[in-house]
């Protein structure tokens, strides 16, 4: 199996293009960064969507693994198990609680069982009405 693409979004709608037909994924609010509430320490719960395509010869059944890092060291982590049918696609939603003490980047590295690993950035930044201490 393999990750087609990993992003983090603000909402994900899927909706059928006719009854029995292919599915459509309406991802929305698509980012890599992000301006806290408040200025750090903040907490930040990002919505990650991961999806995962499963070729027609293997069997469907899957380990989604994400660590969240920052500065190589890991500050999150979420295993999800999941079954796809052979020949389809499927998401994962992850949502983590990642503390930041100050603006930064925290990497997800997200794989299938052991494999590729996919690594998306997520960057707290200052408000045009903040600047970083």
């Amino acid at each position: 199996m393999n990750i087609v693409a990993a992003l983090f979004v603000e909402s994900i709608d899927l909706r059928p293009t006719f009854e029995g037909g292919p599915t459509l994924i309406d991802l929305a609010g698509v980012h890599f960064s992000a301006v806290p509430p408040s200025p750090p320490p903040v907490t930040m719960a990002p919505h990650l969507v991961v999806l995962i395509r499963c070729p027609p010869d293997e069997a469907g059944n899957g380990v989604l693994e994400v660590v969240f890092r920052r500065d190589g060291e890991q500050v999150a982590r979420n295993i999800q198990p999941f079954q796809v049918e052979p020949g389809k696609f499927t998401y994962r939603l992850v949502r983590a609680e990642v503390d930041f003490a100050d603006y930064g980047t925290v990497e997800a590295q997200c794989r299938v069982g052991t494999g590729h690993i996919t690594t998306v950035p997520y960057t707290l930044i200052a408000g045009p009405d903040r600047s970083p201490a």
